[in-house]
């Protein structure tokens, strides 16, 4: 089980995290939109994880979906790396009605974000812009390598919890132990 807080002047946050779980997640970040996401993510990644905040959100709710992002980034580098005997790699296609997101990401101890989701307004009371903000700090931070790309959709509820779920399968996958994998990279290092 790794544990990690962080205590801004915006954020207070602990997360604790157990990569290879069953789903389990208790999460109270106070905003409520965030939390369907990451208890999304934890279900289908099979991460137990345990996420509390209490934010600035009398301001907006973007310190949270940030510094939550970043602090759910560290815990799972220090459960992954450095990599050894895994996938590294990971790919998934999720559909929600009809909304359909690829998410393929790479181990590479080397942050990137490829993000292609054409969304913009509100879901709820929740900024749709932050969407790519908690995937930016997720992926700077874990770090991997994450390319989110929008197949087809409307409703962008279904959209965004396809992404966070397209990413959840594609990290159980990369995740994957494969005991003949060893470093899996010709560098020799991860």
């Amino acid at each position: 089980m790794i544990e990690l807080t962080r205590q801004t002047k915006e954020t207070n946050i602990s997360v604790k995290l157990n990569l290879y779980g069953t789903g389990k997640a208790n999460i109270n970040t106070g905003v409520g939109f965030y939390d369907h996401m990451l208890e999304a993510f934890t279900k289908h990644a099979h991460i137990d994880m345990d996420v509390h905040c209490v934010g600035d959100t009398h301001i907006d709710d973007h310190h949270t979906v940030e510094d939550v992002a970043i602090v759910i980034g560290q815990a799972l580098n220090k459960a992954i790396y450095p990599v050894q005997s895994i996938e590294r790699f990971g790919n998934a296609t999720v559909v929600m009605d009809e909304a359909s997101i690829t998410c393929d990401i790479d181990l590479s101890n080397r942050g990137y974000l490829v993000f292609e989701l054409p969304i913009g307004g509100k879901v709820g009371n929740f900024d749709v812009e932050l969407v790519e903000e908690f995937f930016k700090a997720f992926a700077f931070n874990l770090p991997l390598t994450l390319h989110l790309i929008y197949n087809r959709g409307k409703n962008k509820h279904h959209i965004i919890e396809g992404a966070f779920k397209a990413l959840a399968v594609a990290l159980r996958r990369a995740v994957s132990v494969n005991e003949n994998a060893g470093i899996p990279s010709t560098k020799g290092v991860l």
